[in-house]
């Protein structure tokens, strides 16, 4: 069982506790695949985004539904961005409302995305302005 599904099992302990850099490391190192799934919106407002952000969340998560049951056990999601399932977030695992379709998100397992990304010949870059197309990066994670 990878690290993340351990924290989940004990989420009674999860209040304020995140993986460590060595967790995180044993976590991938049980992976062989990632697939990116790279998506891009342009908003006018900032809160525009958080919509935008659980509407794509709630759809990956049924495609790592759909991987799993095609026989994938270990498939995992790692959210595009935060989690956003809920208007306003608990803050632990304890009290979320979705703790079966909640994710993280890759830089909360240390990831680098820009540098990940990057060297698979994506789009990426820090944005100065609220108007400017996003380029935002979930990853599956299959064996």
């Amino acid at each position: 069982m990878h690290v993340w599904m351990q924290f989940i099992r004990q989420k009674r302990e999860l209040s304020t506790q995140r993986p460590t850099s060595e967790q995180c490391k044993e976590f991938f190192k049980s992976y062989e695949t990632a697939v990116i799934f790279h998506l891009t919106k342009q908003v006018e407002k900032r809160e525009d985004r958080i919509p935008w952000s659980k509407e794509q969340n709630t759809e990956l998560v049924k495609v790592e539904r759909d991987v799993f049951l095609a026989g994938n056990y270990k498939a995992f999601l790692l959210f595009m961005d935060e989690c956003r399932l809920c208007e306003k977030c608990a803050g632990n695992r304890v009290d979320c409302r979705f703790p079966v379709q909640a994710r993280p998100s890759p830089e909360s397992l240390a990831v680098d995305v820009f540098t990940t990304v990057r060297k698979q010949g994506y789009l990426i870059e820090v944005l100065t302005d609220v108007g400017e197309t996003m380029n935002r990066y979930a990853f599956l994670m299959l064996e």
